[in-house]
């Protein structure tokens, strides 16, 4: 699974076209350590119809600040530059995997 690391892949990844989840997250974040392998495994899972990344909020935080992330683990599902879904905290993986499907398809 590939990390974020500038806001200009941020940017390339807007104009690419295809849909794709920030993962926001911390190395020293508990939940976001459990969360992980999940995220990996759905990215992995779901690499043709959507990109799937993560943005460590202690390296990236104009990032972080621009989707005002308050708490991590927080998963952000866009098309473009529209957010179209969100989730805060642990979830499941069906939950997680319900959600990159409707992605997939809206785009």
């Amino acid at each position: 699974m590939k990390a974020l690391q500038t806001n200009k892949e941020f940017n390339e990844l807007v104009k690419g076209g295809k849909p794709f989840v920030l993962d926001f997250y911390a190395d020293w974040c508990g939940p976001c350590r459990m969360l992980l392998p999940t995220v990996e495994k759905l990215a992995e899972e779901f690499e043709e119809e959507v990109d799937i990344l993560k943005v460590n909020v202690d390296e990236q935080r104009d990032l972080a600040q621009k989707f005002q992330v308050r708490s991590i683990p927080a998963l952000f599902f866009l098309q473009g530059n529209t957010v179209k879904d969100r989730v805060n905290g642990l979830t499941s993986e069906g939950d997680l995997r319900k959600r990159i499907k409707k992605l997939a398809k809206a785009s």
